[in-house]
């Protein structure tokens, strides 16, 4: 004969009960299961999409950050006059792993009839692989081949495209910078040879970037020894703005220092924002499937009139009733969620493998390589959001049998008996 627990509390035992129970209504079990079905999608679908945005902010970052500087020192005019005396304090910094100078300026690139915008970035190509990815980025050509007074360039993949040259080809750089002469203002220009092009599968930098050698840069933007600013690398990126403050408060003469943070504060805010969004938009699934745990109680505490009527002359209290239906309502929340978690960190771990199949066998790619460039679906997965997301929907499911459970509390036990 099984023997129930001495001690164990009326509530939780009568409550987990009446859930095992097989209820007279199959109606009000298929609502309770619809409801335990919607907690589950709903935190499945929230885990899974909060997770492939993450994976999304992740790699677009990461594309970022592969070709602009965790943090750059520059002059308040523009120009930084001594660079090498504030390259080697700020490399005294523990958090800094990296330094390379930079030149850059706007300037026309010129083919044949092909005229194109260009940002040029003077650079030490010795250097420049502590702060940029660019150099393990090359398609053709190499870094090294950019050489002070050869006047070489390399250009991003679609400008060069755009432009319609090859390695070896001639293109005319034109700068803002003219000069003056008795004939009047002649725009400065120089003949350029491509020694190189890159890929970083970013179009901002494919499309508009060209590199050449910071002593070809400074002679053309008539810098003499000067630079636009130092670049640097940390080892951790989200140190960027203390890092920043601690330099600008150390190091000598008029600079100023700004990170990735605020460079691109404007497209990493907007990421945040629509994340944001979209948690409140799916975490409407889980609310209407906690209304309808709301009246799925109602519809409970309807049908065991007579039950709550009998254990109110046994002496249960009408805080005892109430707690017996919100252990019934939270029982739907609490599996409903713990499915969902669990489902969605499934997902979230298996998307890309589920989606690329899904195209394998549907024989398209929905993301094509012609349109984006992050061509295959990233996702990561964040345990704060799992538990933020189950919070939510457990909350949501325990305010939900509130209300049955204190209407289950003010059942008079005279006025049903009476009809029994």
């Amino acid at each position: 004969m099984r023997v129930e627990p001495m001690f164990r509390p009326l509530t939780l035992c009568i409550g987990l009960r009446y859930t095992r129970a097989k209820r007279r209504n199959h109606f009000i079990s298929f609502i309770s299961l619809s409801s335990m079905l919607g907690i589950f999608l709903g935190v499945t679908a929230l885990i899974t999409v909060l997770s492939v945005m993450n994976g999304f902010e992740k790699e677009v970052r990461e594309r970022i950050l592969s070709m602009a500087s965790h943090a750059t020192i520059s002059g308040l005019g523009g120009e930084l006059d001594d660079w090498r005396t504030l390259s080697t304090q700020a490399a005294r910094h523990p958090d800094v792993v990296g330094i390379a100078p930079l030149v850059k300026g706007e300037a026309m690139l010129s083919f044949g009839r092909q005229v194109n915008a260009a940002m040029i970035s003077g650079i030490l190509p010795e250097q420049e692989s502590q702060v940029s990815d660019v150099a393990g980025k090359m398609l053709i050509g190499r870094l090294d081949d950019l050489r002070p007074g050869e006047y070489g360039i390399v250009l991003g993949k679609d400008l060069a495209r755009a432009l319609g040259v090859l390695v070896g080809d001639k293109v005319t750089l034109i700068v803002s910078r003219a000069n003056i002469s008795p004939a009047g203002i002649i725009p400065r220009f120089k003949r350029f040879t491509v020694v190189g092009v890159f890929q970083v599968d970013m179009y901002e930098y494919d499309s508009t970037l060209a590199l050449v050698h910071m002593s070809d840069a400074q002679t053309l933007y008539q810098l003499e020894d000067k630079v636009s600013g130092v670049r640097l690398k940390l080892n951790d990126i989200f140190k960027a703005p203390r890092v920043s403050r601690e330099l600008v408060n150390s190091l000598p003469g008029n600079i100023y220092l700004s990170d990735w943070t605020r460079d691109h504060a404007n497209f990493f805010r907007a990421l945040k924002i629509e994340k944001t969004m979209m948690f409140v938009i799916l975490s409407l699934i889980i609310a209407v499937a906690a209304f309808n745990i709301v009246s799925t109680m109602i519809m409970v505490v309807t049908d065991k009139q007579a039950d709550i009527a009998i254990l109110r002359t046994l002496g249960a209290t009408p805080g005892k009733i109430m707690g017996i239906f919100m252990v019934q309502g939270s029982v739907i929340g609490v599996v409903g969620t713990l499915l969902g978690a669990v489902g969605g960190v499934l997902l979230a771990k298996n998307v890309a493998v589920l989606v690329a199949g899904l195209e394998g066998l549907l024989g398209t790619k929905f993301l094509a390589p012609d349109l984006y460039y992050i061509t295959d679906l990233p996702s990561d997965l964040q345990w704060d959001d799992v538990f933020m997301i189950s919070a939510v929907s457990l909350a949501l499911t325990f305010l939900a049998t509130l209300y049955p459970a204190w209407r289950a509390s003010r059942t008079q036990p005279a006025e049903v008996l009476r009809y029994e």
